[in-house]
């Protein structure tokens, strides 16, 4: 299983150590040549989602990426990458804009509003989350299955072939998160 991580800025090597670990073959995508095999998955990391989101553009691919993601690749964005996928975005501006969701960038403040919580996630229990600038969803397309919350607020969503968290699960040692993903990309769930 190919998973393609978004390896423009944030904590992507995380990511893809942790796939890896899980099994997977992940590699980095920074230019559209990466992308000339498909990929079996797609993972968006957290990073600046505006500045992610121009150099999307100005490395050619934007369109591409949207392009898999419409066409079924399945997708996990985290923090910045949950604002990528949403289709509308409070505080900024929609950029790949395929998940019926609202995000509310920055909603638990700045850097020094991060932290870590344990929550349940999915059908899985209680898993540690880490909140670093995270954005909160705020409103919900009617296919899209909250997965976790904190403290009343949305924090992780499905929809389809689409994964999106506020938190960072590549930050620790459990492996849920990517493992649903994984299940996620082989059709298991």
């Amino acid at each position: 299983m190919r998973i393609g991580v978004l390896a423009l800025q944030g904590a992507f090597i995380e990511h893809i150590r942790m796939l890896n670990n899980l099994g997977a073959e992940a590699f980095e995508i920074r230019n559209s040549l990466d992308l000339l095999e498909k990929p079996d998955g797609l993972v968006f990391p957290g990073g600046e989602s505006t500045v992610m989101s121009k150099l999307l553009s100005d490395l050619g691919l934007f369109e591409k990426l949207r392009s898999l993601i419409i066409s079924g690749t399945p997708v996990m964005g985290t923090c910045a990458g949950l604002i990528l996928l949403a289709k509308n975005v409070e505080g900024g501006v929609p950029s790949i804009a395929t998940m019926d969701i609202t995000a509310v960038r920055n909603a638990y403040g700045r850097q020094l509003g991060s932290f870590e919580t344990v929550a349940p996630f999915a059908d899985a229990g209680n898993i540690p989350m880490t909140f670093i600038r995270a954005p909160v969803i705020s409103n919900l397309g009617k296919n899209v299955r909250v997965l976790a919350e904190v403290d009343g607020k949305i924090v992780a969503v499905r929809e389809e072939n689409q994964l999106a968290l506020s938190f960072h699960p590549e930050l620790g040692q459990d492996t849920t998160v990517h493992t649903y993903f994984l299940n996620m990309v082989s059709g298991t769930i």
